[in-house]
């Protein structure tokens, strides 16, 4: 992941310049800040709003965790790594990562619940 990072900073340096390439490094950074605290401003209203409805704020929780996994990104210096932040962060590609964090998250407590009955079983 360093090397790709490295490769796209020359890339850019080589087209707009050092200086240039440095200060849009630290403009999609405090972009990220601002993205970040706004997107998860909302994910915590709709969590909240779902907790006083009495519904479980499950999607909420995981939005949350992909605005946060974004806004780090974006605050990591790299191309490729704003990329990926930014789609984390925007409303209409988070489903995405959203999609994926859950399907992660079933499988490992599948995982862990098939190790828990094989510890429960005598021998």
């Amino acid at each position: 992941m360093p090397a790709i990072e490295i490769f796209g900073f020359s890339l850019v340096a080589d087209r707009i310049g050092g200086m240039n390439t440095l200060l849009l490094t630290l403009l999609t950074s405090a972009i990220g800040v601002v993205m970040m605290r706004f997107e998860g401003r909302k994910a915590m209203e709709d969590a909240k709003l779902r907790t006083n409805s009495n519904m479980v704020p499950g999607t909420s929780m995981v939005d949350g965790l992909c605005i946060f996994g974004g806004g780090v990104l974006l605050i990591v210096p790299g191309f490729l790594t704003d990329i990926v932040g930014f789609t984390m962060l925007f409303p209409l590609t988070r489903p995405i990562y959203r999609f994926l964090l859950l399907k992660w998250m079933k499988k490992n407590i599948k995982k862990r619940q098939n190790h828990d009955l094989q510890a429960l079983k005598p021998e």
